[in-house]
């Protein structure tokens, strides 16, 4: 999601009251984060860490199904927030819930970004390894290591196309048996995604944060997903809003029209009302219908398994 600052609070109690719910809402994210379990990513330091620091430390958050609910299926979820920081209530912690209401576990990936102070690779890196993290670790959590999928909204839309697109079989002769497990996603799920980068829709703060004011031209291309597709990209599920101005759904479109050209099974629906940032839009006509259709692109997948 997009911040937008304080920009249009003049007097103190608009702004008190802004501070108040800002600091509410991190409350209750702290409480939903307490009654999951959080893991280490790299219990013994993550590539390139700067420090020994929480920031320096990415983790997943564990949501599992009650037992009775559980379908093997397993989503990893990455929170927009421009690079820049994370929108981990409601494209974090409500998405947990949501997943699991229908039997899906939800891993909560809170990745290193640039007010973290990192930039690319490390939220890549981040996200691969809470691929492996999953499947390396998925008779302990219940899931099936077939239907391991990752999610993303917005900037985390684009980190979840990046390891759609960039991927390995693992290293075999690795010493930490995680690093030995695949990091291809079995599925995707993009929510009003960040893209494309270079082009006139790009969202510049998100490219700037992850690559930087002056990258390399040839960085740019690699990190534009649209451009990195190819007939190995994980069946992808897609949704955008005519009305986002701060991510427009061209990005969405690009990326469906290159899955579609390399013959990737794929669904994309693009609702007319919501403002970029709308999570699960309970409260938007019309956008409010599309977590139903994506746990009915799920189920029609037969990643739910059967009978439940």
């Amino acid at each position: 999601m997009l911040m937008n600052g304080f920009r249009r609070a003049r007097c103190p109690v608009p702004l008190l009251a802004t501070i108040f719910l800002f600091w509410c809402a991190l409350c209750l994210s702290s409480a939903r984060a307490g009654e999951a379990k959080v893991e280490l990513l790299w219990p013994q330091g993550a590539p390139g860490a700067k420090g020994n620091a929480p920031a320096d430390k990415p983790t997943l958050i564990v949501y599992l199904p009650p037992p009775e609910k559980a379908n093997g299926c397993a989503v990893v979820i990455c929170p927009g927030g421009g690079y820049g920081f994370l929108a981990m209530d409601h494209e974090g912690h409500q998405i947990a819930e949501w997943l699991n209401s229908f039997g899906v576990a939800g891993f909560i990936l809170d990745y290193r970004h640039r007010n973290k102070g990192y930039g690319h690779p490390a939220p890549l890196e981040d996200a691969q390894r809470a691929i492996r993290t999953v499947r390396a670790r998925a008779a302990e959590w219940s899931v099936d290591p077939n239907r391991i999928g990752i999610m993303g909204f917005s900037a985390g839309g684009h980190l979840a196309s990046s390891a759609g697109v960039h991927f390995d079989n693992g290293q075999p002769d690795a010493a930490d048996p995680i690093q030995r497990v695949s990091c291809r996603p079995d599925f995707l799920i993009l929510c009003y995604p960040v893209i494309a980068f270079g082009e006139p829709f790009t969202h510049r703060g998100s490219q700037q944060n992850l690559l930087g004011k002056d990258p390399d031209p040839a960085l740019v291309v690699k990190m534009s997903s649209e451009k990195q597709v190819t007939k190995q990209t994980p069946p992808t599920f897609l949704f955008h809003t005519d009305e986002d101005k701060g991510v427009p759904p061209e990005n969405s479109i690009a990326f469906y029209r290159a899955l579609h050209a390399a013959g990737v099974p794929a669904e994309m629906h693009l609702y007319e009302r919501g403002p970029h940032g709308v999570g699960l839009a309970a409260k938007i006509p019309g956008t409010c219908n599309w977590p139903k259709q994506c746990e009915a692109w799920l189920r029609g997948r037969g990643l739910l398994g059967t009978g439940k």
